[in-house]
């Protein structure tokens, strides 16, 4: 199953704010976690549009790892790396100890239009990821 990936977070290689991932079958995950000292940027572009509250991070890696038990093998498909970096991150819960699919893939494409522009609310991560969905399946909804 090919997934978009989304994130935002604290300006450049800061800590993850909200992920969101889309699955071409309409399979959604959104979670924010808590920022609270977010940069200026980050600030003004990031945080009016999460419009979702903030979880724990135990709580965030529960709902992540509900989310992609659904699927037996997985292709995340992301326009900017650090959105991988996050999500790896995300998916080591225990020293020898992850979450995911038993199959798991990943690609970054640069030929995805930029968010900014196709996303109905950019910056908010599940727009952003719903819209390179848009842009690489040609699917309008």
């Amino acid at each position: 199953m090919n997934i978009y990936i989304d994130t935002e977070f604290n300006e450049y290689r800061g800590q993850l704010i909200s992920m969101a991932l889309v699955a071409e079958d309409g399979c959604e995950f959104y979670e924010v976690l808590e920022c609270h000292d977010p940069g200026p940027w980050v600030r003004e572009h990031v945080m009016p549009h999460l419009m979702q509250t903030p979880i724990s991070r135990a709580r965030f890696t529960d709902t992540l790892k509900f989310y992609l038990g659904q699927f037996d093998s997985v292709n995340i498909i992301a326009d900017w790396p650090e959105d991988l970096e996050h999500l790896l991150h995300c998916l080591i819960v225990a020293p020898g100890e992850r979450i995911g699919p038993d199959r798991f893939t990943m690609e970054v494409r640069r030929d995805l239009p930029d968010t900014s522009s196709t996303s109905r609310i950019p910056h908010n991560a599940l727009e952003d990821a719903r819209a390179l969905m848009r842009s690489a399946t040609g699917v309008t909804k």
